[in-house]
């Protein structure tokens, strides 16, 4: 009886410790790809702060009327072309 116990006690004592090294190098694998991509978000979070400040840039009142001015040729309307209505 101890001559079988002891070669199935050696496979299973074996196969544990394989096993243990196969979870730590997934584990170890899982957290390099977690770290990719926190350092991509990161990234992202930067590039959707610069495009939300060039956007609030873009939308001045300055730039919307010097666009307006050079793009469709639009200008002030002359005292004789205003119309003022009352009610």
């Amino acid at each position: 009886m101890k001559a079988v116990a002891f070669p199935l006690l050696l496979v299973a004592v074996i196969a544990s410790a394989m096993g243990a090294a196969w979870s730590r190098h997934e584990s170890r694998k899982l957290f390099n790809t977690l770290q990719q991509l926190e350092s991509e978000r990161d990234a992202m979070n930067v590039e959707w702060g610069q495009l939300q400040l060039e956007q609030s840039t873009y939308t001045t009142h300055g730039k919307i009327e010097a666009a307006a001015r050079e793009r469709l040729g639009m200008r002030n309307p002359g005292t004789k072309q205003v119309m003022i209505l009352e009610p």
